[in-house]
């Protein structure tokens, strides 16, 4: 296979896209027909890359704005409510390192979409700050200043486990 070669070139990146749309939506599902939209639509758009640069701030910018749309899209339809749903246990589990992931993850859909996104990018695809200015189409300087308010109200949220208030500058 040539390094021309769309899947050479997609399939790699599979298991970060993954990670970083479950992070994102929080349905294994769902996050799988996130990504699955997104390597479509790359392929479909192949000739639309830079040849020579790295892949992955492209394929991110694609998720995420796929997501983007689809938050929209849900906003404009409204809340969907299964009629059969089952009801959650009464007694919850009791292990203490899936409560921490858990209330981390809850932590992380407090934040604005906009905090949330960039601490995924950096925290945990490891995309530089200018990889991930360029997948969110912002300054550098954004970048860091975003990057720094969603750490701390990340960690705000963690130790309080509420949102916190806006502080009043005079």
């Amino acid at each position: 296979m040539s390094r021309t070669d769309p899947t050479a070139l997609l399939e790699p990146q599979i298991p970060a896209l993954r990670r970083y749309a479950r992070a994102l939506v929080g349905d294994p599902d769902v996050a799988d027909d996130l990504v699955q939209d997104c390597l479509e639509r790359a392929l479909s758009r192949w000739w639309m890359r830079r040849p020579g640069e790295d892949p992955r701030p492209w394929l991110f910018t694609i998720l995420r704005n796929l997501h983007l749309d689809r938050l929209r899209q849900r906003r404009r339809q409204g809340r969907a409510v299964a009629i059969d749903e089952d009801a959650m246990p009464a007694i919850a589990p009791d292990q203490d390192g899936g409560l921490g992931v858990r209330d981390a993850l809850a932590a992380l859909e407090l934040l604005p979409e906009e905090q949330k996104s960039l601490l995924l990018l950096v925290g945990v695809e490891d995309l530089s700050y200018e990889e991930a200015a360029r997948v969110l189409g912002i300054p550098i300087g954004t970048v860091m200043s975003r990057l720094a308010r969603g750490r701390q109200r990340f960690r705000a949220i963690l130790e309080t486990g509420r949102i916190p208030l806006l502080r009043r500058v005079k």
